[in-house]
């Protein structure tokens, strides 16, 4: 059959330790495959995940080129059915629920070290007696450094002592107002937001711009604040640093206390491994630990995922988490990471963070502000993404690949003298991460 022959030439063309623990275990099935559909099913989720993002678009090729038809593959499990064929059309939630605080986010499971241990101790201090110091609290810092894990904390040791606490993102915030205005019931969000003992807000950037949300939450602030109820508010940049917040809620944030979490040494990073490895009972060897702290970039929450990953991989497989497993796991999320990087996407986000239009980074403007931004965008571009030097002259409209040479060559010069730009060039690459994650 010719199904045997695909497989065959596909176990020719990939690492036979692949071919023998996923595509072996795969089942064609027979009843719903058709010419241009073939489906096979793998014998758990973790297996099919892994065929259809790695050799899916491999096995639909080799089937092509044996039968001459454009064919799809599909990967299933025993409990999922094949994707259809046409979308169909979600109705949003116009009022999505708060989030709830994560019961496994304690200040107990919190692995404190230099970079964080300032923001950890304001925290504390703030769960154990609310509204009476550092308030509000804002902890700013990069993606993925634990200001979440902190505001959760908080919750959780008040929440235990029987307090009213609401957490919820600065998005679903925008989101309740908008729905309650539009409904008028306006007076409902207000006791809700104004009748609690703690308020956490997660993300309070993205108020930038949003100026009528900025008048309401304006308001309620002071309302809390007047009433000595405790406001926690995270950022990923200071207050001072936050375009389009209006002058007057600035000022609040800096009422209070404001501690920044910078990226953790590496001491901190594996200790943190560790940490994780024990909450979820992983076994990991110190060589595979070491190996995870120095490929992987500060982000904790990209690293517990791989952790994960690891932890279901060798369990499914049964085998034992080696470093080659690890190495071929990291090797596989930088190249999903970078393929789902759209190019216009870091325009967008360089664009917004130096207070430019996006369209004048394609220009052909010299202005000094235009071509640090352009410059920026090239070297994260080079960087995040497979776009090659062409491929980013033609995009910008250049004459040749040397100006894309020359732009990454003054941008990394920049990076190696100024710590500050080092840092900036660090938080795009944390936030260009985060925007390419499902």
């Amino acid at each position: 059959m010719f199904i045997e022959e695909i497989l065959q030439r596909l176990e020719e063309e990939i690492p036979q330790s692949e071919y023998e623990r996923y595509i072996k275990q795969l089942r064609l099935d027979e009843e719903r495959s058709k010419s241009d559909w073939i489906v096979f099913e793998a014998p758990n989720i973790f297996i099919a995940n892994w065929v259809r993002a790695k050799y899916a678009k491999k096995m639909a090729q080799l089937f092509q080129l044996r039968t001459g038809m454009k064919t799809q593959v599909e990967i299933t499990t025993p409990t999922t059915l094949p994707i259809q064929r046409t979308n169909p059309q979600w109705e949003p939630n116009p009022t999505p629920p708060s989030t709830k605080i994560n019961p496994t986010y304690i200040f107990e499971n919190f692995v404190v070290g230099s970079s964080n241990h300032f923001a950890y101790t304001a925290a504390l201090s703030v769960a154990e007696r609310p509204g009476k110091v550092y308030n509000p609290l804002f902890i700013h810092g990069g993606v993925g450094l634990g200001k979440t894990h902190l505001l959760h904390a908080i919750g959780n040791y008040n929440l235990a002592r029987g307090r009213i606490v609401i957490y919820v993102t600065i998005e679903q915030f925008m989101n309740d107002f908008t729905y309650h205005l539009r409904n008028q019931s306006i007076e409902h969000f207000r006791q809700k937001y104004r009748k609690c003992d703690i308020l956490l807000i997660d993300d309070v950037q993205f108020l930038s711009g949003k100026e009528r949300t900025q008048e309401e939450f304006f308001h309620t602030f002071n309302e809390l604040h007047t009433a000595s109820k405790q406001i926690v508010l995270t950022s990923d940049k200071h207050p001072k640093e936050i375009v389009g917040l209006e002058d007057r809620l600035k000022s609040r944030f800096e009422w209070g206390l404001i501690a920044d979490i910078q990226p953790p040494e590496l001491e901190t990073k594996i200790a943190i491994i560790k940490k994780k490895c024990e909450l979820n009972k992983i076994e990991l060897e110190d060589e595979v630990i070491n190996y995870i702290a120095t490929h992987m970039d500060s982000n904790i929450r990209e690293i517990e995922g791989v952790i994960n990953k690891l932890n279901a991989y060798s369990t499914l497989v049964n085998q034992p988490i080696t470093i080659e497993l690890a190495q071929s796991v990291l090797s596989e999320q930088r190249k999903e990471q970078e393929q789902s990087i759209q190019l216009q996407d870091i325009v967008t986000l360089v664009a917004s963070e130096l207070n430019i239009k996006p369209s004048e980074i394609r220009s052909k403007s010299r202005s000094r502000r235009t071509v640090l931004a352009r410059r920026i965008v090239i070297y994260l571009a080079r960087t995040l993404t497979p776009n090659s030097m062409p491929a980013l002259a033609q995009f910008f409209g250049m004459r040749d690949h040397s100006t894309v040479s020359h732009a990454m060559r003054r941008i990394q010069e920049q990076i190696q003298k100024d710590p500050e730009f080092k840092l900036f060039i660090a938080s795009l690459q944390h936030k260009i991460k985060r925007l390419s994650s499902p």
